[in-house]
């Protein structure tokens, strides 16, 4: 009877014991990811004396001369505002053709329909260089080079792939009678989808939509080729400095750029972690 009594809290203490080491575990990893980031909005508050310092200084005097240099910059702000219009714009729009092809994908019997879907996702294997220059050519030739149209269609080139992929499995996972329900009481497919399917996949769509926003936030290749000043985004205002060195680096400017560049990805996460979570913690139910 003692041996009987004995062994349950045993287990008990592994287990409280297992979820501490998991905890710590979990803790010391974060820490590894978003030390960079600490030292990069550390650095940018330091005077490019204090950056040089050995060893690193973790004390200093801030200094906000350098943000108050590049936010008087009138090309800051209009490149932090082109890539907002440019990662929503790319975003909402790979989310409506990526949805309804994932939902044709998952649901509509047609001959080859899983072989041309393995050739979009194959597509996300070509190189974004092979695609940018031809498309810089294209836009060149229609009038359309530096404009926002443009880098949100070149985005939507390897969003929508993503997007098909990720939405297809999501709509896969859900009944078919919930559909088959909605045409016998006469809805038609477009309004089964939109009436039915769209609202329960609500999380899976939000959730595919804010990574998709973040992609397009982030992306430099085809933002360098394919605008010069007036759809130019943040990314390229990065690559700019950094390619701007005579006496070496300006790691004070590129910290600064890049902490006003990372601050509204933060924000929005924030603002959408609630959905965010729900779309992951379904899509991890259901898949």
């Amino acid at each position: 009877m003692v041996q009987v009594a004995v062994q349950p809290e045993r287990q008990a203490r592994r287990k409280l014991g297992g979820r501490h080491v998991r905890i710590v575990a979990g803790v010391a990893v974060s820490l590894l990811f978003l030390f960079p980031v600490f030292w990069m909005v550390m650095t940018s508050f330091k005077q490019q004396v204090d950056i040089f310092t050995t060893p690193p200084k973790l004390f200093f005097t801030p200094t906000f001369s350098t943000y108050a240099e590049y936010l008087q910059r009138a090309d800051i702000v209009r490149r932090l505002i082109n890539t907002v219009i440019v990662a929503v714009g790319a975003g909402v729009l790979s989310i409506i053709v990526g949805a309804m092809s994932g939902y044709a994908l998952a649901r509509i019997k047609l001959r080859g329909a899983h072989t041309f879907g393995l050739l979009i996702l194959l597509s996300r294997g070509v190189p974004p260089i092979a695609l940018a220059v031809p498309m810089f050519l294209v836009a060149r030739k229609m009038g359309l080079a530096d404009q926002h149209i443009t880098l949100i269609l070149a985005y939507c080139t390897f969003l929508i792939p993503y997007v098909m992929w990720l939405m297809r499995s999501f709509f896969v996972s859900l009944p078919r009678e919930l559909e088959e329900s909605a045409m016998i009481d006469g809805c038609s497919r477009y309004g089964a989808f939109f009436k039915i399917i769209v609202p329960i996949s609500m999380p899976g769509l939000l959730s595919t939509l804010i990574f998709s926003m973040i992609l397009a936030w982030e992306e430099l290749l085809f933002a360098l080729v394919l605008t010069n000043r007036f759809a130019s985004t943040m990314p390229v205002a990065i690559a700019g400095i950094a390619g701007d060195t005579v006496n070496g680096a300006n790691w004070a400017a590129l910290t600064a750029v890049g902490t006003i560049t990372v601050i509204p990805v933060v924000i929005f996460a924030l603002l959408v972690q609630k959905w965010l979570i729900q779309g992951l913690a379904d899509g991890a139910t259901k898949g």
